[in-house]
């Protein structure tokens, strides 16, 4: 299985996590993940600690969903996994209001989802 379609299957998990931590409603869309009781938006991060190539892992953050995130007065859930068997282990998970991203720069993101990305390391989240 590539690494792509792991990190979307334990990215899955994550969810189910943090909808269950935080009582979250999935209801996936391009700038959101789930809503909170009171309807206010949220996209859940999901990284790993360390990746296979033993670097810190990060989560992506991508500009253009960022803003609309921020507009609507949505949070974040970050989830900091490690992998196990198919499945992931919670390591760390916070919830946190959109404008409160840690400092990085915005740079392209090579085409991918026709916006500027930020790659935040798990230890700048936790």
């Amino acid at each position: 299985m590539t690494e792509s379609k792991k990190a979307a299957r334990y990215g899955s998990r994550a969810e189910k996590k943090a909808a269950d931590r935080f009582n979250l409603t999935l209801d996936h869309s391009p700038w959101h993940d789930a809503h909170r009781p009171d309807g206010t938006p949220v996209e859940i991060k999901a990284a790993a600690v360390e990746r296979a190539n033993g670097s810190e892992g990060r989560f992506r953050v991508f500009r253009k969903y960022h803003d609309r995130l921020r507009r609507e007065g949505g949070v974040y859930v970050f989830v900091a996994y490690r992998p196990r068997g198919t499945g992931i282990s919670v390591v760390d998970m916070t919830m946190t209001h959109s404008s409160n991203l840690p400092l990085s720069t915005w740079y392209g993101a090579g085409g991918h989802r026709e916006s500027q990305q930020r790659k935040i390391p798990v230890t700048a989240v936790f």
